[in-house]
């Protein structure tokens, strides 16, 4: 069975940063395309970014230039490195896998497996 673990979040001023892990274990990471998304209460799950098999990636467009994502499958991990934070980036981060897919996705569907959530909160 795959299982996903964050960790990373936390509280940090605007204009900070922070860098969120996912774990993953369980079946063949180096195969699975990974994605990160966030949700805000009253909201639905929103797209952040995505990395292919290869390392190819892919951003939504409120945090091109500002965020980061990578993987190191030698330790089944993936990333998101969070540069100049805004409080509009405030909400709790969900890493997925794909096993179906090679490269990332902007759509939740298209993941089969998910974390448990790790807080940013980003004061003002």
């Amino acid at each position: 069975q795959v299982q996903l673990a964050e960790s990373g979040g936390g509280l940090v001023q605007a204009g900070g940063s922070l860098r969120l892990s996912c774990v993953v274990s369980g079946g063949t990471f180096s195969r699975y395309a990974m994605g990160w998304f966030r949700q805000v209460p009253g909201k639905e799950r929103a797209f952040v970014a995505a990395i292919s098999w290869s390392g190819n990636t892919v951003y939504a467009d409120s945090v091109k230039g500002r965020f980061t994502i990578s993987r190191d499958n030698a330790k089944n991990t993936v990333y998101l490195q969070m540069n100049s934070l805004k409080p509009e980036d405030t909400a709790v981060y969900y890493c997925a896998a794909s096993v179906r897919r090679y490269s990332g996705s902007y759509y939740p569907r298209d993941y089969d497996y998910w974390g448990q959530g790790t807080q940013v909160t980003v004061s003002s």
